[in-house]
């Protein structure tokens, strides 16, 4: 069962400093290893709390896609104030973009695949948009209490999201961010 969607009222929360000492956005951006040519997709991009780093990584697009349409006009509005103009905006669930087949080299999902339902179709329209040999990053929280995040019943455990992924491809690696907070990067 897929966990209630993060409201975008609460947006202010994704941008807290706290957040930084848990999972900063240069860890993510060194994880995938993002060179100027990349084309970037953040997939639940929110309101861009890892897509605007990204962006001043890359020459490329950043392609930030959201089911909120207030998430992407927040993305936007702080985009806009850093004179950040390589990002492309999509307001769409993350198991059926508009994103051309095999167009992205890196990926990112944060905090959203406990979010989602089916989850297959989801694996399903990655695998569609990443190229051969692009890298993907799913982010999660453990199935642990914690002073942030969702309610432990929504969450995933790193266990069972690790041994789903390797259903779905063979060149899987875990990474712990903090105990509340893990990894699963994915090389296709």
């Amino acid at each position: 069962m897929a966990g209630h969607r993060f409201h975008y009222g609460k947006a202010e929360k994704l941008l807290e400093p706290k957040r930084k000492e848990w999972i900063s956005p240069e860890q993510v951006i060194s994880i995938l290893s993002v060179q100027r040519d990349d084309v970037i997709a953040d997939l639940g991009a929110g309101n861009g709390y890892f897509t605007i780093p990204l962006a001043k990584e890359t020459n490329e697009k950043v392609h930030a896609v959201d089911v909120q349409p207030e998430m992407i006009q927040l993305l936007k509005q702080r985009a806009e104030q850093m004179a950040i103009t390589n990002i492309e905006y999509q307001v769409a669930d993350v198991s059926s973009t508009a994103l051309p087949s095999h167009s992205i080299d890196k990926g990112l999902m944060a905090f959203v695949f406990h979010e989602v339902e089916p989850k297959d179709a989801v694996m399903d329209e990655i695998r569609r948009i990443m190229k051969p040999n692009g890298q993907f990053l799913f982010i999660e929280w453990e199935a642990i209490n914690s002073e942030m995040g969702p309610p432990v019943h929504e969450r995933i455990a790193s266990s069972n999201l690790l041994a789903y992924l390797k259903t779905k491809t063979s060149q899987v690696e875990f990474i712990r961010f903090h105990p509340a907070i893990y990894g699963v990067f994915i090389r296709y």
